[in-house]
């Protein structure tokens, strides 16, 4: 028996969406692969696994997790496990994708430009004001601040997931819209640049849209948003340092982009202008692609105690001498709370109605909401409104009787900080385990770029569940990811 014919067999019954199967056969994007496949055995399929995590090891693609901590008191650090069988996309479905995601951000976008000028939206009441203006993310110090282009999120990570009927007419969903400093691009270039040196072959037989290109891409998107008419704006990666969890990440695009890779101490601003200390002395800076949560960016303005930003760094954004990307006070728009609201935003700023649609939501801070959610905990997923990561959010049907009725006490002392969805039949990959091919649940996260116009390259960041039955993708949740192919018409 072929191995995927093994893996429908088990999904039978089951609620999950099989991205590779549909109606008992595997799907015609997916036929030319599973035929390959076929033809591996579980030998060189280990091999190619072993010989994945030793490279990965090699060039350090780890990630730390905070909450498990070493003798020395450290983050631990983790490989991303790495799955050898691609997630694929067929070009009309990608076609959707892409037009539904430059919408969302677009619209994302005037939303933030609005909130920090006119506030249209919030006076004609389609998102409650104090939404808004009492929201955490919210920061006065951008009221009235001019941004070039009038872009605020220059790089957009936008959670997909796919659910429905089992024969593969699944509808594509946004889980979340991530504008503050979204991660794990590096990531998924490389996943594909490993695939390439695993399976070169399999790239001749498919025509697999490239992604390599994506850090000229985001250099463009960076350059496109300097505040100055300098033909080489001079741009930098602001990273916290070596001990955060992504920081393989920011010295890989620094590295690919050709940029500095700088940590606070590095920057100092003099006559509202920011300077670079270099060896050949003082340089100044047109563009930070920042890294950094907004509450670290600027002593003199956040944190006080912070280290990692520069102080008199807002004063010189606000004087418009330099450009922040992401800008400060985009996590107003991709807060949980706002999230229900982004259908709305689309019909409001742009006429248009939404291309993909929001996974229904329950607002726990509506009694009426709040009723519903307290009587169905059991069958909900419900996530903090400020939660990341995978990290304070209760899957209902995962869950024991005790951290039911914790989060309860939790939901019920704080509704305002909660919402509740759905827990949905999420789509599941072929995902190569210890015990061969079995299906597992994988979202996706494209990486849109928004400059002097919007753009990405086609695909993102497949995530896996590789826990049987788990519906948690996160890396630190122990997470892996999958080569996305999105093929060429």
């Amino acid at each position: 028996m072929h191995p995927f014919d093994e893996m429908y067999e088990s999904l039978a019954n089951a609620a999950a969406l099989p991205e590779a199967y549909a109606a008992a056969a595997v799907r015609s994007h997916y036929q030319q692969y599973a035929a390959w496949l076929a033809g591996q055995s579980a030998e060189q399929m280990r091999d190619r696994r072993e010989e994945a995590e030793v490279i990965f090891r090699r060039v350090g693609i780890t990630f730390a997790v905070y909450g498990a901590k070493d003798g020395d008191g450290s983050g631990t650090e983790r490989l991303i496990p790495f799955d050898l069988i691609p997630r694929i996309i067929p070009a009309d479905e990608w076609d959707h994708l892409e037009r539904g995601l430059v919408q969302r951000v677009t619209a994302l976008n005037r939303f933030l430009h609005d909130v920090y000028h006119d506030q249209e939206i919030l006076r004609a009441g389609v998102v409650p004001k104090d939404q808004v203006l009492k929201n955490t993310q919210y920061r006065q110090v951008m009221q009235g601040v001019d941004v070039p282009n009038q872009i605020y999120s220059h790089i957009s990570g936008v959670d997909i997931v796919r659910a429905g009927r089992v024969d593969g007419q699944g509808e594509y969903f946004v889980l979340e819209d991530n504008l503050r400093v979204p991660s794990g691009v590096s990531y998924m270039l490389e996943d594909r640049k490993m695939m390439m040196r695993l399976f070169p072959s399999l790239f001749a037989r498919h025509p697999v849209a490239p992604v390599a290109h994506y850090p000229d891409l985001l250099l463009e998107t960076l350059r496109d948003s300097s505040p100055g008419t300098s033909a080489n704006p001079t741009v930098v990666v602001l990273t916290p340092g070596m001990y955060n969890s992504a920081y393989f990440e920011h010295a890989f695009l620094a590295q690919q982009m050709g940029v500095e890779l700088v940590e606070g101490q590095d920057l100092f601003v003099k006559d509202d202008f920011v300077y670079m200390r270099t060896t050949r002395g003082p340089k100044r800076v047109d563009v930070i692609y920042r890294r950094v949560d907004d509450d670290f960016l600027d002593p003199e303005v956040f944190r006080p105690s912070s280290t990692l930003g520069c102080a008199g760094l807002m004063e010189a954004y606000r004087a418009g001498h330099v450009t922040i990307c992401n800008g400060v006070g985009t996590g107003v728009a991709d807060d949980k709370s706002i999230y229900p609201y982004v259908p709305k935003m689309i019909e409001f700023y742009l006429g248009e109605k939404p291309i993909l649609s929001n996974v229904p939501t329950y607002m726990c801070r509506q009694p009426e909401d709040l009723q519903y959610v307290m009587a169905n905990l059991h069958e909900l997923v419900v996530k903090e409104v400020h939660g990341a990561g995978g990290y304070g959010m209760l899957v209902g049907p995962a869950s024991t009787a005790a951290e039911i009725e914790a989060f309860r006490a939790a939901v019920l002392a704080n509704p305002s900080g909660y919402i509740a969805q759905p827990t949905l039949s999420l789509s599941s990959c072929p995902t190569y385990v210890d015990a061969g091919i079995a299906p597992r649940h994988i979202d996706l996260r494209p990486f849109v770029l928004s400059g002097k116009e919007v753009q990405m390259v086609p695909g993102g960041l497949t995530r896996v569940a590789l826990q049987q039955g788990s519906l948690v993708v996160n890396s630190s949740q122990g997470g892996g990811t999958k080569d996305t192919w999105v093929l060429e018409a």
